[in-house]
């Protein structure tokens, strides 16, 4: 079942993607940015995304989430024992139905790459962002994915919330 973010989720899903933010960008990301993004970080952060996240729930618990921000999947992340599952893929589609045309991936997720192309995203080129923590900037070197090929260009501006 897909559903809207409660403020009761709020601790699920720092954890949620506290793991799976470190699953995914450990070792692709500046060393300091992984050692900034302590459990705290996220528990900090949850309750700005929970007006705009949307989560799958699985047998009464929440199994992962996704945000969308104008027309990018902005975040996608899933517990580790759901994924294979079809979890992640719900979420997809509920990001494109709120309108999620492209979404960025960090180059090293090769992962989250494949899975993207299983669900007909194109890998259209570099997409580099900066993200700032506590006064430092770390630029991230990832890969621009949409949904179609013929949507190329830019990235807009790019969210600091990862």
């Amino acid at each position: 079942m897909i559903r809207r973010a409660t403020d009761a989720d709020a601790a699920t899903l720092a954890r949620i993607w506290h793991d799976a933010w470190h699953d995914a960008h450990d070792g692709h990301v500046p060393p300091g940015l992984v050692a900034a993004r302590t459990r705290a970080t996220f528990d900090e952060r949850v309750g700005a995304l929970l007006p705009r996240a949307m989560v799958a729930e699985v047998d009464g618990r929440v199994a992962g989430f996704v945000t969308v921000d104008e027309d990018e999947l902005e975040l996608l992340f899933v517990d580790a024992g759901r994924r294979g599952t079809g979890v992640a893929a719900e979420l997809v589609a509920t990001a494109e139905e709120r309108g999620a045309t492209w979404l960025s991936v960090v180059t090293g997720n090769a992962r989250a790459r494949r899975f993207y192309e299983r669900q007909g995203y194109a890998d259209t080129g570099a997409d580099q962002e900066t993200v700032t923590v506590a006064g430092t900037a770390y630029r991230i070197d990832g890969r621009r994915y949409v949904r179609s090929a013929r949507t190329t260009g830019p990235a807009p501006r790019r969210s600091p919330d990862r």
